[in-house]
């Protein structure tokens, strides 16, 4: 497996970290955040994204899209990430569009993935409800009466939810609480009578909302995938999403790293640069090989979604990728902050606001002990 990207996707590469840092620099999530935006990212941007093709860039071009692959989408999210810059391409491209293209019919498809290419429909996945992800610990219900389901529940840390056009709404239909078995997936229009919704301001300033559904109707023809066998589908949803925020991810702490870098070049003790002080050059080292094997898991685990492999082994590189990343955000988030001193953790210096990133992300969809967990038992250790 080549752990590299191809001319196109350089390209790609190169393009998008021209745009966000000049579109969408650091300041501007500053700026959402002190402005409590209520959409919590830059519309104006987003349309712009739109109209560079982002929006379509994993959807079928049958479908009005640019079919350029995961690792188009991954490759523009690293650069996000370098920004931390706030859009609906985690929520709407990767989970909404998976969702979508795995799980939709054919009419499901033909309305919505041309809507959403343009710009039109955005996507959320909700499933959590619990505070640690436990994508199978399901209570919400969809019962059915006649020729529609009747959904009841509670979702939470739902990301992009408050402004989402369409839900992709994990229930249970049958079984027990926590059974990985009788779960359906639905497709629920976000204006449906019975839905309320709570945005929760979160401590990196990433969207979310918790939602709650008071017997809402929703049509069976809105189901993806079959009824009472969501759990694969839902699994790969989660997959997509897992490895597009590692691609998030590794952004953000090649960036972290980056100005840790440049600020032991810089910052003088004793009229001496800090950066010549042999124990910080050894951290330092440390710090560039782990990311080293960070940007080859994503690649790995990019590079096995655009290649269709096995659900068993995208979810291997999956679990890896998000397991590893976030044990390298974590490292590195932690020693910008330490070499930075005091000023790190100030609100004026934007390397915090990194760390909090990083934080939350490693939550998100699982954190490391999860994924370690997952790795262990897809391998029977």
């Amino acid at each position: 497996m080549p752990l590299n990207y191809s001319e196109e996707q350089s390209l790609l590469r190169d393009s998008a970290k021209d745009f966000f840092t000049t579109t969408l620099p650091v300041s501007n999530l500053r700026e959402l955040r002190d402005q409590k935006n209520e959409t919590g990212y830059s519309t104006d941007a987003w349309k712009q994204m739109i109209d560079l093709g982002w929006g379509g860039i994993t959807i079928p071009e049958e479908f009005g899209g640019l079919e350029f692959g995961y690792k188009g989408l991954g490759v523009i999210l690293e650069q996000a990430g370098r920004t931390l810059a706030a859009s609906p391409l985690l929520t709407t491209c990767a989970l909404g569009v998976s969702a979508i293209v795995e799980g939709g019919g054919p009419e499901h498809k033909k309305q919505l993935l041309p809507l959403v290419a343009a710009g039109e429909v955005s996507l959320a996945l909700a499933v959590d409800e619990k505070p640690l992800h436990s994508p199978y610990d399901i209570a919400c219900k969809a019962l059915k009466e006649g020729s529609t389901y009747t959904l009841s529940g509670q979702k939470i840390f739902v990301l992009d939810g408050h402004v989402a056009n369409e839900l992709i709404v994990v229930a249970r239909t049958s079984g027990d609480t926590k059974s990985r078995e009788g779960l359906t997936l639905f497709l629920v229009n976000a204006k449906s009578a019975g839905i309320t919704f709570n945005r929760s301001v979160m401590v990196d300033s990433r969207n979310a909302c918790r939602i709650n559904f008071d017997k809402v109707s929703v049509a069976e023809t809105q189901v993806l995938g079959g009824v009472d066998q969501g759990a694969d589908l839902l699994d790969f949803i989660l997959d997509v999403g897992r490895v597009c925020l590692s691609a998030e991810m590794l952004g953000s702490l090649q960036e972290s790293f980056d100005r840790t870098v440049e600020y032991l070049k810089m910052r003088e003790q004793f009229d001496v640069q800090i950066g010549t002080f042999q124990g910080l050059q050894h951290r330092a080292a440390r710090m560039f090989c782990e990311v080293e094997l960070a940007k080859s898991v994503v690649i790995a685990a990019l590079t096995a979604l655009d290649d269709g492999t096995d659900q068993t082994s995208i979810a291997e590189q999956a679990s890896l990728a998000k397991a590893k990343v976030s044990e390298v955000s974590k490292l590195v988030t932690n020693e910008t902050i330490q070499m930075h001193g005091g000023i790190g953790m100030t609100d004026e210096e934007e390397v915090g606001l990194f760390l909090k990133r990083a934080r939350v992300a490693e939550q998100t969809f699982g954190g490391i002990g999860f994924h370690l967990n997952r790795w262990g038992e897809l391998n029977n250790l």
